[in-house]
Formats: structure tokens, C-alpha cells, sequence
């Protein structure tokens, strides 16, 4: 038998990140040929990973990527178990490996994403870098969402500390000079924040699908039948009620988080006048950490 060196074993340890023990072991079952010690390995990783792969992951990282000229915008979300591991390089690293893939190769879902080969070891695919990193952190580790999109207008963004929180918003405009200007620029800012904090549903009215506004006539219906209104004023209670509810969930009817006698709307055609242009809001993407592993557990339930 070959005769396995410290020095070998903690080579195998940096390439692999397992413990000592069990790359010695592994070395020892390879007869000290380093190659097969890395795949016996991987393959007991990949069983490692297997087993937590069960686990819930609502921690991690939003990676965000917004093109110089304002024109392409991608979010993608990272997902592990605990916020310590989030805060970590390494997983910093994997966030920005992963988007980088994905401008690169433009996968049209997460299933082709995991698919396509890592950039830090072309020997293994997306799918066999998570569960690298899974056998090497101990925990659970996932990618279950990423959106790219192509600005109509121009890009704005916001990144809440932590990028647990990450928003784009597509503003257009009729005068391309205007994306240079400190006002234009910090509008792009304000819509961003107000998607952050606002959480708006859907852009305007129109969006709003009926199964969502049955949904809601239904629940204000049934509250106020439960607060004594009589039967014929009802529907009239309820009409009432519903242009709150656009105010809540269409970004476009929202009050300003900044100052909330002035609607989005009204934001946007003040500042056209302002800066004799014409803005608009194309669309946005919002994406919190933990926000589709809830929806799949509410679902499942």
C-alpha cells in the first residue's frame, strides 16, 4: 500500500473541503492515488448531499446584474439553511458563479441551469456544484428561481442590506437624454424603493386578474355582513372598499412611501413635467430570500 502523507491529505482537504479523516480514508481506499480519492469522495458528497437535500432552505442571497447601459437586468435566487452560511465568501462566491452562468449561457429555466457546466470546475455540472457545496458546508443548498430581463425603458434598482431584498424596475422614457439626469436617476431609485417596500401585486389595475379580485370581493363581502351592514348596501360596501384594495396592491395606484398624498401616477406626471419628458413604468421584478421555498411548503400543505 502506498504510503499516505500528511502533506496528500491536506491537499485533498483544500480541493474538497471534506474533513481530514475522511479524505485520509478515502486516499487509504485509493491507494493513494489522488484522482480516485477525489471521485470516492464526490460520490460519498453526492449521498451527503442527497440526505440534506430534504432539508428546507429559506436563507441565502439575491444576486443581482444590471447591464452598464441600463438595458438587461437578471436577478437569481440562492438558497441554503442558515444566515451564517449566507454571509459567508464561499457562498458569496457560488451566488456570483451562478449569475455569471446564467448571462453567459442564458438558460431558459432552472432545470437547463443546472445543467450547464460550473465555471470553476467544468468537469461538473451546476447541479454537481450545489451538491459539492452541500457535502462541504453541511447544509442544504439550492437555486430555485433566477428572471432576466430586457429593459423597455431603462433600468433602476434597489439592494436592501444583506441582499435579502433585491428590486429592478424598467422606466421608460421618450427622451434618451434624460437617463443622465440626477433626477431622472433618483426616480429610478424611488420606484425601486417603493417595490421594495410596498410589495405591490401587479403593475395596474387592468393586471389584476379576476381570481384575485373575486378573492378579495368575497373576503370584504363576508366582513361586512359580519359587521352588522344590511344585505342591500353590501355590494355598495364592498365597491367602496376595493379601491383601497388597488391602492394596495397596483404600484401604479400606491401612495408614494415618500410622501403619500401623491400616487405612483401622480410621481410619474409630475416628474415628466418637471423634466419635459414623458416616464412610464414597463414593468419590475421583486425578489425576497425564502419567498418560493413558503410558497411550496403552503402549497404542499
Amino acid at each position: 500500500m502506498a504510503e499516505i502523507s500528511a502533506q496528500l491529505v491536506k491537499q485533498l482537504r483544500d480541493m474538497t473541503g471534506a474533513g481530514m479523516m475522511e479524505c485520509k480514508k478515502a486516499l487509504v481506499e485509493a491507494n493513494g492515488d489522488y484522482n480516485e480519492a477525489q471521485v470516492i469522495l464526490r460520490k460519498r458528497g453526492l449521498a451527503t448531499a442527497a440526505k440534506k437535500a430534504t432539508r428546507s432552505a429559506k436563507e441565502g442571497l439575491i444576486g443581482l446584474h444590471v447591464s452598464s447601459e441600463g438595458r438587461l437586468g437578471m436577478l437569481v435566487e440562492v438558497n441554503c439553511e442558515t444566515d451564517f452560511v449566507a454571509k459567508t465568501d464561499d457562498f458569496k462566491g457560488l451566488v456570483e458563479e451562478i449569475k455569471q452562468i446564467i448571462l453567459d449561457k442564458k438558460p431558459a429555466n432552472v432545470d437547463e441551469l443546472k445543467k450547464l457546466p460550473s465555471i470553476s470546475d467544468p468537469s461538473q455540472n451546476v447541479e454537481g456544484l450545489l451538491k459539492a457545496k452541500i457535502a462541504k458546508v453541511g447544509e442544504n443548498m439550492n437555486v430555485p428561481r433566477f428572471a432576466v430581463h430586457n429593459a423597455a425603458g431603462v433600468l433602476g434598482s434597489y439592494t436592501h442590506p444583506g441582499s435579502k431584498l433585491v428590486v429592478l424596475v424598467d422606466v421608460t422614457t421618450n427622451n434618451g437624454a434624460t437617463k443622465d439626469k440626477p433626477e431622472f436617476k433618483e426616480l429610478l431609485q424611488d420606484i425601486a424603493m417603493q417595490v421594495a417596500a410596498a410589495d405591490p401585486k401587479f403593475l395596474r389595475r387592468e393586471d389584476v386578474t379576476a381570481e384575485f379580485i373575486n378573492r378579495e370581493k368575497d373576503i370584504q363581502r363576508a366582513r361586512a355582513l359580519a359587521e352588522g351592514k344590511p344585505e342591500k348596501i353590501v355590494d355598495k360596501v364592498v365597491e367602496g372598499r376595493m379601491s383601497k384594495f388597488y391602492e394596495e396592491v397596483c404600484l401604479l395606484d400606491q401612495p408614494f412611501i415618500k410622501e403619500n398624498s401623491v400616487t405612483i401616477t401622480q410621481l410619474l406626471a409630475d416628474k415628466s413635467k418637471q423634466l419635459g419628458d414623458q416616464f412610464g413604468i414597463a414593468g419590475y421584478l421583486r425578489f425576497k430570500v425564502g419567498e418560493t421555498a413558503a410558497a411550496e411548503e403552503a402549497a404542499a400543505e
